[in-house]
Protein backbone atom coordinates (compact mmCIF):
# COMPACT_ATOMS: atom_id res chain seq x y z
CA UNK A 1 0.00 0.00 0.00
CA UNK A 2 1.37 3.00 -0.70
CA UNK A 3 1.64 6.55 1.48
CA UNK A 4 -1.31 8.39 -0.49
CA UNK A 5 -3.44 4.82 -0.37
CA UNK A 6 -2.79 4.77 3.07
CA UNK A 7 -3.37 8.43 3.77
CA UNK A 8 -6.77 7.81 1.88
CA UNK A 9 -8.07 4.70 3.61
CA UNK A 10 -7.21 6.31 6.98
CA UNK A 11 -9.19 9.41 6.24
CA UNK A 12 -12.41 6.89 4.88
CA UNK A 13 -12.42 5.18 7.77
CA UNK A 14 -12.17 8.85 9.80
CA UNK A 15 -15.50 9.92 8.09
CA UNK A 16 -17.35 6.47 8.65
CA UNK A 17 -16.25 6.45 12.12
CA UNK A 18 -17.74 10.71 12.58
CA UNK A 19 -20.65 9.51 10.21
CA UNK A 20 -21.36 6.73 12.86
CA UNK A 21 -20.51 9.55 15.81
CA UNK A 22 -22.80 12.15 14.40
CA UNK A 23 -25.88 10.19 13.09
CA UNK A 24 -25.96 8.17 16.97
CA UNK A 25 -26.81 10.90 18.53
CA UNK A 26 -30.06 12.62 18.05
CA UNK A 27 -28.61 16.10 19.26
CA UNK A 28 -26.27 16.05 16.80
CA UNK A 29 -28.24 14.47 13.67
CA UNK A 30 -29.86 17.19 12.55
CA UNK A 31 -26.73 18.85 11.74
CA UNK A 32 -25.17 16.10 10.00
CA UNK A 33 -24.19 17.61 7.03
CA UNK A 34 -22.12 20.67 8.39
CA UNK A 35 -20.42 18.25 10.85
CA UNK A 36 -19.30 16.04 8.16
CA UNK A 37 -17.98 18.79 6.02
CA UNK A 38 -15.21 18.64 6.83
CA UNK A 39 -14.09 14.69 6.76
CA UNK A 40 -15.72 13.98 3.61
CA UNK A 41 -13.98 17.03 1.54
CA UNK A 42 -10.45 15.12 3.64
CA UNK A 43 -12.29 11.68 2.13
CA UNK A 44 -12.52 13.00 -1.33
CA UNK A 45 -9.05 14.72 -1.64
CA UNK A 46 -7.39 11.81 -0.16
CA UNK A 47 -9.16 9.56 -2.59
CA UNK A 48 -8.61 11.88 -5.38
CA UNK A 49 -4.88 12.57 -4.43
CA UNK A 50 -4.50 8.43 -4.06
CA UNK A 51 -5.96 8.28 -7.65
CA UNK A 52 -8.66 5.64 -5.98
CA UNK A 53 -12.05 8.39 -7.01
CA UNK A 54 -14.16 5.60 -8.55
CA UNK A 55 -12.15 2.95 -7.78
CA UNK A 56 -14.98 1.62 -4.55
CA UNK A 57 -13.39 -1.91 -4.86
CA UNK A 58 -9.60 -0.96 -4.70
CA UNK A 59 -10.53 1.37 -1.55
CA UNK A 60 -12.52 -1.30 0.24
CA UNK A 61 -9.71 -4.07 -0.01
CA UNK A 62 -7.20 -0.82 1.78
CA UNK A 63 -9.83 -0.40 3.72
CA UNK A 64 -9.44 -3.70 4.97
CA UNK A 65 -5.76 -4.41 4.84
CA UNK A 66 -5.53 -1.14 6.74
CA UNK A 67 -8.01 -2.71 9.47
CA UNK A 68 -5.62 -6.22 9.21
CA UNK A 69 -2.72 -4.37 9.83
CA UNK A 70 -3.90 -2.05 13.11
CA UNK A 71 -5.57 -5.54 14.61
CA UNK A 72 -2.30 -7.32 14.21
CA UNK A 73 -0.05 -4.65 15.61
CA UNK A 74 -2.46 -4.32 18.38
CA UNK A 75 -3.57 -1.79 21.13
Amino acid sequence: MTEPERTAAKAYVRLLQTAQAVLADPATAPRAVALLAGPMAEAEESLRAAGLAGNEARLFALVEDLQTDTCASGP
